[in-house]
């Protein structure tokens, strides 16, 4: 089981990938996975840093990241969960058009943002 800061690292290493992919030309299935696995990290470390259980499902950290936002204040990132966990499946499979909603910068803007607020939370 890894500690909520070896979450937290987790995550930047996964977000730095995206970071890459969001680099022209951009790799929107990097972008998906990594971006999506560096959010859900993110989210998990919270949880454990709160005490809150959580399960190895999608659903369950969709609901931890509601949790979170209304307990702590965490920035709202349920919709961008289910946004990357959707786009990750569209550009495995290639049946989808990268979204239009966000572009590849908004979403590891985003997702930074989450694992520094996630970061700063770490005790000392």
């Amino acid at each position: 089981m890894l500690s909520p800061r070896d979450r937290v690292e987790l995550a930047k290493r996964e977000l730095g990938k995206a970071q890459v992919a969001a680099i022209d030309p951009v790799d929107w299935l990097d972008i998906a996975v990594f971006s999506f696995y560096a959010l859900e990290n993110a989210v998990v470390a919270a949880a454990d840093l709160e005490g809150v259980s959580w399960k190895r499902s999608h659903d369950s950290k969709v609901e931890i990241s509601e949790v979170l936002r209304d307990r702590l204040g965490l920035p709202d990132v349920a919709d961008l969960l289910r946004d990357l966990n959707e786009l990750r499946k569209s550009e495995s499979y290639g049946e989808v058009k990268p979204p239009q909603s966000r572009s590849a910068e908004d979403i590891v803007t985003e997702v930074e943002e989450y694992v520094l607020e996630v970061e700063a939370r770490l005790p000392e």
